[in-house]
């Protein structure tokens, strides 16, 4: 199982993929808010999504993770 962490501590603004969709490398995931910015979370590897961790307005800490592929 892999997984795409938070690379910083934030607020879940938008998230952008779901159960059961394909991702590329380079693919924003999610978006995070940190300190008035909008920061995006992007893949690193290819797979398919098993399942999305967090929701909307959840605050996430660096690390946390946000999506576990297949």
């Amino acid at each position: 199982m892999k997984e795409i962490a938070a690379s910083m501590a934030g607020t879940v603004l938008k998230v952008f993929v779901n159960a059961g969709e394909g991702i590329q490398p380079g693919q924003e995931v999610v978006m995070l808010e940190s300190m008035k910015m909008e920061i995006p979370v992007e893949s690193s590897i290819e797979g398919i999504v098993k399942e999305v961790k967090v929701n909307v307005g959840d605050f996430v800490n660096e690390g946390d993770p946000l999506i576990v592929l297949v």
